[in-house]
């Protein structure tokens, strides 16, 4: 008998029967044959056994570690059996929403990891949508039974990542044009007066995704109304929503395709906060700076005008990590989105004087900013095609700094198959 049919009954019992231990232990087992277990031996029918004790459990009174397992495996399980599970969306569905109201935040984010996963075999986002819209403004259920403001919080930002998450997966799905709306007002409603910073991050998100999915103008009248409006009272706050909100719209594919007057006022009210005194508004700055000047016309020139203050903000030594890894995140954002019509490589656009600037961040500080500007220079070189944008470093940088390049290219940059930095924003 091929495949790992004859170890499914054992797994399927420890799911079903085991104590927590074991429970977890099984929803690992089983998640680990099948990553091992080549794909013309998970048929369909055996993948259906392997579904149903694990919907069956995952609601039942497990530690979150037990539901962090099943959750993965059950997301392993969507992207192997494809269409031979179309008949489990609902259950997927009621199962992926309930944990994204879980105390444990490691918990929440598998399941909006699920929620993206389940949506090409989805074909009615519709009343999905609805849920997620109706959970992140905290009217739902879940919502309601939240004990702490803090919970509640956990349980919308889940919620608006999750909506974020459907939107961009399986958005294009949805058959009522008020579908997209709703969830755009939502994130109007929350992005800027929102007292949680985490909902208007993840407002800001849902924001993105439903312009991408509307009328072009749509995303320049809420830039022109709402976003772009720098008014001198405005709280920390309002200026963090702005800043994020700014971000997404810009990352969008409709930020190519805004008026380039659009994009120099952006600029600006960038650069303003990211001057601010308050580490949350500056820190969102530092990411968005990268979108604008992606999606402009000019980003020689736009990066110009930023120059000065990234450079300011990389040299001051005293800056939080947070900081540092959101300039970072800035970077990768630029690199990502920047189209030079072919004139010219990263290497020549950033500069000798700011890729000095990263490589001295990726080689001091906190790991985890070192780890952040390895990613920005493992695009900045496009270290995927080749030693050219190596090259390109060693020709205009001086001999200690070429050294050090080599040597980060050959011991780090050369084992980097991705870039993480972005998933934290």
């Amino acid at each position: 008998m091929p495949g790992l049919e004859p170890l499914l009954p054992i797994y399927q019992r420890g799911i079903l029967y085991g104590n927590t231990n074991i429970r977890e232990v099984s929803a690992l087992g089983l998640s680990e044959a099948i990553t091992l277990t080549a794909p013309k031996f998970l048929a369909g029918p055996l993948l259906i056994k392997m579904t149903g004790p694990l919907l069956r459990v995952v609601g039942d009174r497990n530690p979150s570690n037990v539901k962090i397992a099943i959750l993965r495996t059950l997301g392993l399980i969507l992207v192997r059996g494809g269409p031979a599970l179309r008949a489990f969306v609902p259950q997927f569905q009621t199962t992926f929403v309930k944990a994204l109201s879980d105390p444990s935040r490691q918990v929440r984010v598998e399941a909006i990891r699920s929620l993206s996963l389940l949506m090409p075999l989805s074909t009615r986002v519709d009343p999905l949508i609805k849920e997620l819209v109706t959970g992140s403004l905290g009217k739902s259920a879940a919502a309601a039974a939240s004990e702490t403001s803090g919970a509640l919080t956990a349980v919308q930002t889940a919620t608006l990542e999750a909506l974020a998450a459907v939107l961009k997966e399986g958005g294009k799905k949805a058959k009522l044009p008020e579908s997209i709306r709703s969830a755009f007002d939502a994130s109007k409603e929350l992005l800027i007066q929102n007292d949680d910073e985490n909902v208007r991050q993840a407002a800001a998100k849902v924001m993105g995704a439903t312009v991408e999915l509307m009328d072009p103008t749509v995303a320049a009248e809420i830039l022109q109304s709402e976003l772009l409006v720098d008014q001198v009272d405005d709280l920390g706050k309002m200026k963090h929503g702005k800043a994020c909100g700014i971000l997404q719209i810009f990352a969008s594919s409709v930020g190519k395709e805004l008026d380039q007057a659009l994009k120099d006022t952006a600029l600006q009210n960038v650069i303003s906060y990211m001057n601010d005194a308050t580490e949350i508004v500056k820190e969102a700055a530092c990411v968005a700076f990268g979108a604008v000047v992606g999606r402009s016309n000019n980003p020689d020139t736009d990066l110009a005008q930023v120059e000065p203050i990234l450079l300011e903000i990389m040299s001051n030594r005293r800056a939080s990590f947070e900081i540092h890894r959101a300039i970072a995140a800035g970077f990768c954002t630029l690199l990502q989105l920047v189209d030079t019509g072919g004139e010219q490589d990263n290497v020549q656009l950033l500069g000798k004087t700011l890729m000095d600037s990263i490589l001295g961040l990726a080689m001091s500080g906190s790991q985890r900013v070192q780890y952040a500007f390895n990613d920005v220079l493992w695009l900045a070189l496009d270290v995927d095609n080749g030693q050219a944008g190596l090259d390109r470093y060693a020709g205009i940088a001086q001999f200690e700094n070429v050294k050090s390049m080599r040597s980060l290219y050959t011991k780090v940059l050369t084992r980097i198959k991705q870039i993480t930095i972005l998933d934290d924003y």
